[in-house]
């Protein structure tokens, strides 16, 4: 009875009864009190913004240098922040790898954890999957990738259009998402604010293997309300040898 207690106690202290009863469903104590250390431990190790694998500089001319200070360092940080003001995952940092936290997020959970989680996953993708470009090179997919998008998307330059439509129409802030499926089928969706195609919101969960950032903060400074124009430039440099890894690994319910 005391362990329970303990439990409830840590549940009503974090305000997040509702995000932990999402993640119980029936099973029994143990699995609670698994729950609730992965949510309070006080000694935790808290979620930390992922360093950048380039400079802030490595991106020009296609992102500029200030834009990436201030998204990775005032933005991205910003969701971290809030995110360990509301729960301390109990024994890793985030990892790009394990999107089991994303998948527990449904509508109802905490707009709190769903927002802030959802920052910090869909920006820690969005750095790893962004390489430097300083000559212009041709960009593209190879290998099994390649085959994939060919296959669903009959050619490379017909997905490459789809992508660039979908988000320069997409309204408002969000992003827009290569995914793939069961099955290793690729689709393209869109989802808004910091949501991502991971949680449980009314659609099928996918895997999303490539994202782009639709918010404004994302390119104002250099292309203003120009969002066509960063498209067009992110494609230069895309880090498909990152985006081929995440699709070798597939999705799994």
């Amino acid at each position: 009875m005391s362990d329970r207690r303990d439990f409830l106690k840590k549940s009503a202290l974090l305000g997040l009864t509702g995000l932990a009863a999402d993640l119980i469903g029936k099973d029994k104590l143990s699995s609670m009190e698994n729950t609730v250390n992965f949510l309070a431990d006080d000694n935790a190790k808290k979620f930390t913004v992922p360093k950048l694998p380039y400079a802030y500089n490595a991106l020009e001319p296609y992102i500029d240098t200030k834009t990436m200070q201030i998204h990775h360092d005032k933005h991205h940080q910003a969701y971290v922040d809030k995110l360990n003001a509301a729960v301390n995952p109990s024994n890793m940092n985030f990892d790009l790898d394990d999107d089991m936290k994303c998948r527990t997020v449904n509508m109802g959970t905490d707009m709190v954890i769903r927002n802030n989680l959802g920052g910090h996953y869909n920006h820690s993708l969005f750095w790893s999957t962004l390489k430097p470009n300083p000559k212009g090179a041709p960009n593209d997919p190879s290998g099994l990738l390649m085959e994939a998008i060919n296959k669903n998307f009959k050619s490379y330059e017909t997905f490459k259009n789809n992508f660039s439509d979908r988000a320069a129409k997409f309204f408002g802030s969000g992003w827009c998402w290569l995914v793939v499926l069961e099955g290793s089928t690729l689709n393209i969706v869109t989802t808004a604010n910091q949501d991502n195609p991971l949680m449980e919101l009314g659609t099928a969960p996918a895997k999303p293997i490539l994202g782009i950032d639709l918010w404004e903060h994302a390119y104002y400074l250099k292309h203003q309300n120009k969002r066509a124009d960063y498209i067009a430039a992110w494609w230069n440099v895309v880090n498909w040898k990152k985006v081929e890894e995440l699709f070798s690994k597939g999705f799994h319910r």
